[in-house]
């Protein structure tokens, strides 16, 4: 199974980076990681925020390939544990799609990633750094690997 990150924002720092690929080599297998950074939109006068909001999102659908299941990642997603999400790891791996999980701008998702996510779920309540959430998704999918595989990570 392939699971892609669909990221607005771009030029994170190094320690994101390094981060990201340490954890994202660990998932072996039967699971591959991978990361399509997209760019955000210019933030100006011009333009409000629901329009920023919208082009983003739809940066987001139209990088979503048609055998990729999408997961939203939102602040108003459903909040779940590490092992719950190791049952939905192997859930997503039981259907034989891919994944696509989406990290939006600083402005979130507009309606239609919502509508047309297969689900959304959220990280915390906080509002964390978006470098930071990416780090986050990559290491809590490892810990979900390591779950499903007896790796003594978890602990």
């Amino acid at each position: 199974m392939r699971i892609r990150i669909l990221a607005i924002g771009q030029k994170m720092p190094d320690w994101v980076n390094q981060a990201w690929q340490d954890y994202a080599r660990r998932i072996s297998g039967d699971c591959q990681l991978s990361l399509l950074e997209l760019p955000m939109q210019k933030r100006g006068k011009n333009q409000s925020v629901a329009q920023y909001r919208s082009k983003e999102s739809q940066q987001i659908l139209d990088a979503l390939r048609h055998d990729e299941m999408l997961v939203a990642l939102d602040v108003e997603g459903k909040a779940i544990s590490t092992t719950q999400l190791a049952g939905l790891l192997t859930d997503w791996q039981m259907s034989g799609r891919h994944v696509a999980l989406a990290i939006g701008g600083p402005d979130g998702f507009d309606d239609a990633v919502r509508q047309r996510a297969d689900v959304c779920l959220s990280l915390s309540k906080l509002t964390l750094p978006h470098p930071l959430v990416r780090v986050l998704v990559a290491e809590q999918l490892y810990r979900a690997w390591s779950i499903n595989h007896g790796h003594p990570y978890h602990r």
